[in-house]
């Protein structure tokens, strides 16, 4: 191992991390940071773009006080967590993080100029971290000076609510570093599953051509949306429908992942939908723009990503 591989290890071991960066203010970034800050963690909040920092910082904010309100948090204690957050635009805030999750675009140029600029500015035997859904973790660690540092961490979103998180070693990522992953995820009260490191993982190499599959149905006239969501919510018992959670994710992300299912596999059968891709050329994204396969209520213009 490098020596500051050695140094990363020896202050992890045994313990979590203390204090981590998340690099990303958007859905994913924010629900990271909040599930950090509830469990005992300082959380630099890092995003280049004020706005979408300020957007974020006001969702934590509200999603805490919810729990104040449904009597599962203190005031002070949601005090005590809301004072852990530390937002900043400057990714030199990170130097003291002891590990950092990138949580940006799911593309791998923005991702590998991120990991770039992230390890640009912490410590050399700082853990990075990355929330991508889809995208190689070898690949990714391949642009860093350090790939044995680098691990994937997948959280799945709603962040806070959802108790699964896959643990993603690339080709050259340390046992330790997974090691430190797990106990992590663990600390968080979440169930950490390992898996290997190909394309979409497990989770998105099954459920994004079932949802690929759903818009299909859609564009060939089988049934309409709803008519869709219900046949798999009450005939495969799933709890939302496929174009129900395609919504949920951002139809810009399922896309990403085809794609990247799509490159990774050179299977026709990955190849996204050209409903798919249209929606999102419109800027139809689901939820968090107010239309996808269904309408909801106008969402900020800050709240996009």
């Amino acid at each position: 191992m490098t020596d500051p591989l050695h140094r990363t290890v020896d202050r992890f071991r045994g313990e979590p991390p203390g204090t981590i960066g998340v690099v990303g203010a958007g859905t994913m970034g924010r629900g990271i940071a909040e599930v950090l800050i509830r469990h005992g963690y300082t959380a630099f909040l890092y995003d280049s773009s004020t706005a979408s920092l300020r957007v974020g910082m006001e969702s934590i904010a509200r999603a805490i006080a919810r729990g104040v309100e449904k009597g599962r948090l203190t005031s002070e204690e949601r005090e005590t967590a809301l004072a852990r957050l530390q937002p900043t635009s400057e990714l030199a805030a990170l130097i003291g993080a002891d590990l950092v999750i990138e949580a940006v675009t799911e593309q791998f140029d923005i991702k590998a100029t991120v990991l770039r600029e992230i390890e640009r500015h912490c410590r050399p035997d700082v853990v990075l971290a990355t929330n991508t859904s889809a995208i190689s973790i070898t690949r990714l660690a391949a642009v860093t000076r350090r790939p044995e540092l680098v691990v994937g961490i997948h959280f799945f979103n709603p962040v806070p609510i959802m108790k699964l998180v896959e643990i993603v070693p690339g080709l050259q990522t340390d046992p330790e570093v997974v090691e430190t992953a797990r106990r992590l995820v663990v600390s968080l009260g979440k169930t950490p599953v390992r898996v290997s490191d190909h394309p979409g993982f497990v989770s998105n190499r099954l459920l994004m051509p079932m949802i690929n599959e759903a818009i299909y149905c859609l564009m060939e006239g089988v049934a309409d949306a709803q008519a869709v969501d219900t046949v798999m919510k009450l005939g495969m018992n799933h709890p939302m429908g496929p174009l129900e959670l395609a919504d949920l994710i951002g139809l810009d992300v399922c896309l990403d992942i085809m794609r990247a299912l799509f490159d990774g596999f050179k299977d026709s059968k990955y190849r996204p939908c050209p409903l798919l891709e249209r929606m999102v050329s419109a800027g139809w994204l689901g939820r968090k723009t107010g239309r996808g396969f269904y309408e909801y209520p106008a969402a900020s213009p800050n709240d996009k990503s």
